[in-house]
């Protein structure tokens, strides 16, 4: 069973993921803002999650990310020819992500572009990275979720402060001659915009927690399931099922609606947090490097957040 049909396509040949070092525990935020680990363990299912330093930014975090995902390919730094970074928390819009990530990697004068989908951002980039292989714009293309959200946060919020954090995941992708990406799923919902942004520079990130969750518990699992059926796969046949992090209860919701009842359910929230846009290459890099995943298998990523932005795809593990 392949995922299309026997044209040619892209696959992904690697993955990296990176998280900073200092971790944050609930009963840790629980001194300085009125909330409890059982709180929020029972809103969002986060035990504890990741907080990059002041010394330590996105461009940082993509760079670790980026050169293990290029290391684990087998590829040259020369063999990458497109950066694509995915982020919503740049803390300056120019210059953008890519061109810095892929200088300080040693990859000289690729194409290099930032997306921004939020929380949906990888699955874009991703798509992006096939379809420009596929059209032979490039051949080999480094794709990274980073996010520094914590910047970002109003710490005595205990609607964000709890839920995002750091990190950065990555993905090489190359030419296959059968396709390992699915077609993708994509959308927004923009009259939802004002559920989750931040208003100006000087603001915080403030969001809706209860619209947020019921658009993401009735909207996204028809997604899901169109995703599948694009790539002409059955949701049984899927062996992981990777949705962006953003809230257990959405995550174990929309599992249960796919019915893939062989596949493992990536839930990488609990110890990492929201990460956004590095929260799905994150949690399957760190589904690989403890042999939950198969190497083979297939996977349906499912991105979903602010704009409101969604896609999905079926993808064969690297």
């Amino acid at each position: 069973m392949r995922i299309l049909d026997t044209a040619p396509g892209a696959k992904l040949l690697a993955l990296g993921h990176y998280q900073p070092s200092t971790v944050v525990t609930n009963d840790e935020l629980s001194k300085t803002m009125d909330t409890s680990d059982e709180w929020i363990r029972s809103r969002v299912g986060i035990q504890e999650r990741r907080v990059a330093g002041a010394d330590e930014s996105l461009e940082d975090m993509a760079v670790h990310a980026g050169g293990k995902a290029l290391a684990a390919s087998g590829l040259a730094a020369s063999d990458i020819d497109l950066v694509i970074v995915a982020t919503c928390t740049m803390e300056s819009p120019i210059p953008n992500a890519a061109a810095v990530v892929a200088h300080r990697l040693g990859i000289e004068a690729p194409g290099a572009f930032d997306v921004n989908a939020a929380c949906a951002g990888f699955c874009y980039a991703l798509a992006t990275a096939d379809a420009s292989i596929r059209a032979g714009s490039a051949r080999n293309v480094l794709v990274i979720g980073a996010e520094k959200l914590t910047q970002w946060l109003d710490w005595t919020d205990r609607s964000t402060a709890v839920i995002f954090a750091d990190g950065a995941g990555a993905a090489v992708v190359g030419p296959s001659d059968t396709p390992g990406i699915g077609p993708v799923v994509w959308g927004s919902a923009g009259d939802k915009a004002d559920a989750i942004k931040i208003p100006d520079r000087t603001d915080h990130l403030r969001q809706e927690g209860q619209t947020v969750f019921r658009w993401a518990t009735t909207a996204l699992h028809p997604v899901a399931k169109q995703a599948c059926e694009r790539a002409g796969v059955d949701p049984s046949e899927l062996s992981a099922f990777i949705p962006h992090q953003a809230n257990l209860r959405i995550i174990e919701a929309i599992a249960r609606r796919l019915g893939a009842d062989k596949a493992v359910v990536a839930r990488d929230i609990v110890h990492a947090g929201n990460t956004s846009a590095a929260s799905i290459p994150l949690a399957l890099s760190r589904m690989l490097e403890r042999g939950e995943v198969r190497s083979g298998g297939l996977a349906l990523v499912l991105g979903f957040g602010a704009g409101l932005t969604y896609a999905g795809q079926v993808i064969e593990i690297p």
